[in-house]
């Protein structure tokens, strides 16, 4: 008898849970690190349906699969709106939930929310946020897996969060209630034009690592804790600035404080490309240096 497909999605999921997913995702990147991993592009690449045009370089001229992974754009792929009150979307990927904080709490999926301490595990910048705007974005295997910011930012610090590696795509999500606060996930925390804002990036499963373009901090290192590091000196990116890269797909949540930006979004699970235009500055925002300090 074949079990109905949500009983299937259930167990593969308590299996997942049973896999020392941290290890398996550290094993499976250095794996893909070597040149005997460059066999598996291709097949990678059709499995997945990556455009394979966009790509900087031909599928045969990357060393290894996590190079294919990690791979950059053809410059000029992806236009970035260089008005400064123009919010973009700092990945490829699909939209998966978006709005404005429900107090501290953010939609997951439909019935099932986490709160802002617990995705940041840092209550002054939780506080921050609370009524503020989000959008949670989705990187499939197929999509560019390097992550840009969205606005003009100062960088003030980061925050890490270890944690489980399990996947983050639709099913998995609706079956792990508060998933985005049990995996792992770095945040980056900056001053922008909308005041204080965060990029989260929520690694998953068989994402070896996730580095930071502007820091030398990599995750998914046995042993390291909860870290918070503030800059003494801010470092400045601008819009479409590279900001980090997963070692393949995984979930990006920026975090607004509230009355700065009206998200304008396409619709939940369409997709989504770098650069393209998913909200403004609101009208009439006041300086950030006019925030209330917490």
């Amino acid at each position: 008898m074949i079990m109905p497909l949500e009983m299937t999605g259930r167990l593969l999921n308590r299996g997942f849970r049973l896999l020392p997913t941290n290890l398996v995702s550290r094993v499976w990147g250095r794996f893909s690190r070597t040149g005997a991993s460059r066999h598996l592009i291709g097949p990678y690449a059709r499995a997945f349906g990556v455009t394979v045009s966009e790509a900087e370089m031909a599928p045969s001229g990357y060393p290894t699969l996590n190079a294919f992974f990690t791979r950059r754009l053809k410059p000029g792929v992806r236009p970035v709106d260089r008005d400064p009150r123009i919010l973009v979307s700092p990945v490829d990927g699909k939209v998966h939930a978006c709005g404005e904080c429900d107090h501290d709490r953010l939609l997951q999926v439909k019935g099932c929310e986490y709160t802002l301490f617990n995705l940041l595990r840092d209550g002054p910048m939780a506080r921050r946020f609370i009524g503020g705007g989000y959008a949670t974005l989705y990187l499939s295997p197929s999509d560019y897996h390097r992550v840009h910011a969205p606005l003009d930012m100062e960088v003030t610090g980061i925050g890490y969060m270890p944690g489980v590696l399990l996947p983050v795509n639709p099913p998995s999500i609706r079956w792990n209630a508060q998933l985005y606060t049990h995996n792992e996930r770095v945040v980056v925390y900056a001053d922008s034009p909308a005041g204080k804002m965060a990029v989260v990036l929520v690694g998953a499963h068989c994402v070896g690592y996730i580095a930071l373009s502007f820091h030398e901090f990599v995750s998914n290192r046995p042993g390291v804790g909860p870290t918070r590091l503030h800059f003494e000196r801010s470092v400045s990116l601008a819009k479409g600035d590279e900001v980090g890269v997963f070692e393949m797909g995984s979930t990006v949540v920026l975090l607004f404080e509230r009355d700065r930006v009206d998200l304008s979004l396409p619709e939940m699970d369409r997709p989504i490309r770098l650069g393209q235009r998913i909200g403004a500055l609101r009208a009439g925002l006041r300086n950030s240096d006019d925030a209330t300090d917490l």
